[in-house]
């Protein structure tokens, strides 16, 4: 299928993804990881629960770790230009027979829930609290020092619905993998702030969270947290790269939480500020479109992922597939 032409008019104005929650089943173990050894920032506490930051970004969190029995995700965050803007969202939704509920979020004003037509799990908001700036705060920075949360990667059973329905409410498409035999699309990149994307879709059983992306200062942070993963028990968590993907142009490394959550340390993309900015196309057999240099990505990277809550998995008709490593 063709990709949709940008929407440069939604019906509300979103200016970026802001948060993610994720359900662990030890907090404790899951705090040490994401602070000591990721370099995130505590900015709250409560019992079952925790707030984290990176280290350039003022609202109070772009992560919470809530312990539960077993590991999920949530909700996926996004936060929309003003108030007005938030109820647009609202009012757009509820035409769409998608359900709305009006919620109390910590740390945010206003804030409602509500689910893609897919089943993933979102939140938007217009102001969250902020936080004063530490980004000048050298003392801080521990781990791969993230500077912000960057995008979200989700598995799709039908990546052609899903572009369509994001491209509904503004996200633009910047690259795209499509099977040449079927012409279907088999994972595409959007985004709303400027970067490369703030959510991804790719083929596969679905919805599932893939990965949870950040943006780091240069690709030296991610060799120094190998070498502290490699010594500090982590080694095994490490999955993917360091290599630099075609598609983005990203210089990445894929490490796995304690419970298996998929996280992305990422830097080196591009900006796609300009709205006539023409999609880039790969094909599906192409291998440098997901590694332009590195190792192959292995098997787990293209079938596991992370289950939103009360999300029904669907199995994609798509079967095509890319060259898997062994």
């Amino acid at each position: 299928m063709p990709i949709p032409a940008p929407n440069l008019y939604p019906p509300f104005n979103i200016l970026r993804l802001s948060h993610v929650e994720y359900r662990v089943t030890d907090l404790a173990r899951s705090r040490a990881f994401w602070v000591d050894t990721l370099g995130l920032q505590v900015t709250g506490e409560e019992p079952g629960r925790v707030y984290l930051r990176a280290m350039e970004e003022r609202g109070h969190h772009c992560v919470t770790l809530v312990e539960a029995a077993e590991p999920s995700v949530g909700v996926l965050g996004f936060k929309v230009f003003d108030e007005s803007e938030l109820d647009k969202a609202a009012a757009w939704f509820a035409r769409q027979g998608l359900p709305v509920a009006w919620v109390e979020s910590p740390f945010i004003t206003r804030a409602f829930r509500t689910r893609d037509p897919f089943g993933i799990p979102l939140e938007f908001y217009a102001r969250m609290e902020r936080l004063a700036p530490i980004h000048q705060k050298y003392a801080l920075y521990r781990g791969v020092k993230p500077l912000r949360i960057d995008h979200f990667n989700m598995f799709a059973s039908d990546v052609d619905a899903s572009v369509a329905f994001y491209n509904s409410i503004g996200f633009r498409v910047t690259e795209y993998t499509e099977d040449s035999e079927s012409g279907r699309c088999w994972a595409a990149w959007m985004h709303r702030k400027g970067g490369v994307h703030d959510v991804a879709f790719t083929n596969g059983r679905g919805p599932r969270l893939h990965h949870t992306a950040f943006w780091v200062p240069t690709p030296l942070n991610i060799i120094d947290l190998l070498d502290l993963m490699a010594t500090t028990g982590y080694v095994a968590n490490i999955e993917r790269g360091p290599g630099r993907h075609g598609i983005s142009n990203a210089f990445f490394l894929y490490v796995r939480d304690p419970d298996g959550h998929r996280i992305e340390i990422y830097c080196s993309d591009y900006q796609t500020v300009d709205p006539d900015l023409e999609p880039i196309r790969w094909d599906l057999k192409d291998p440098q479109r997901q590694t332009l240099w590195g190792a192959p990505a292995p098997r787990s990277w293209f079938e596991e992922g992370s289950v939103f809550e009360r999300a029904e998995l669907v199995a994609s008709a798509l079967t095509a597939q890319p060259i898997v490593a062994p």
